[in-house]
């Protein structure tokens, strides 16, 4: 297998961010042992770059713009945008650099690379969901709804007992149609009382 035999094959079916099990699929009948030879010696020359132990991006031969929502989604799975990051997206918060946030039912988690700071806050399985598929540059992102975005982010500001003052959060509720229904339907995931919430709507 050659590097140009295997970009042909990346390019054809659009796996720019790909693991070892991924070229597996694609070639069989070649062993793990030789993937993983040409792999780091790609890597070495700059041809693909390594986004966490066993996870690359394609950097070689164009810059590929693939969105840094695109990558948090690949990093750790299964995984949704949500809290500060899509909060930001809907312009219900102000733009932030912190990092990616996520959501995601696996363990707490943090990853570093080129592309900046990805976060994961946990969840119970029950309450992961209320995402969609948001196409960005022609990628599809696993985004968390507006309504989803606004409960995981109280729910993680009021754990453990913790209050949230509406009027000093810098939070524009009015950005979006908000549908109350939605708000009820996910804050009874984390039985958060949203009342106070309304006023605010």
């Amino acid at each position: 297998m050659t590097f140009k035999e295997f970009y042909s094959i990346i390019e054809k079916n659009k796996y720019y961010v790909f693991s070892i099990n991924d070229i597996m699929s694609f070639y069989p009948y070649e062993t793990k042992e030789n993937i993983k030879k040409l792999v780091y010696r790609w890597n070495r020359k700059g041809w693909i770059y390594s986004l966490k132990n066993g996870l690359y991006e394609m950097t070689f031969p164009k810059d590929f713009s693939i969105p840094d929502l695109y990558i948090a989604n690949k990093l750790y799975s299964p995984s949704y945008i949500s809290l500060e990051t899509a909060l930001s997206n809907y312009s219900i918060i102000p733009e932030v650099s912190m990092g990616v946030t996520s959501i995601t039912s696996k363990p707490t988690r943090r990853f570093t690379n080129k592309h900046g700071l990805f976060i994961y806050r946990s969840v119970q399985p029950f309450a992961f969901n209320g995402y969609f598929i948001q196409k960005i540059r022609g990628f599809e992102v696993f985004m968390a709804e507006p309504e989803k975005a606004v409960i995981d982010y109280l729910y993680f500001k009021t754990l453990h007992g913790k209050k949230i003052d509406f009027k000093e959060e810098r939070i524009d509720f009015k950005a979006v149609q908000l549908r109350k229904n939605k708000l009820e339907k996910y804050a009874k995931l984390f039985n958060l009382n949203i009342k106070e919430l309304y006023a605010y709507l």
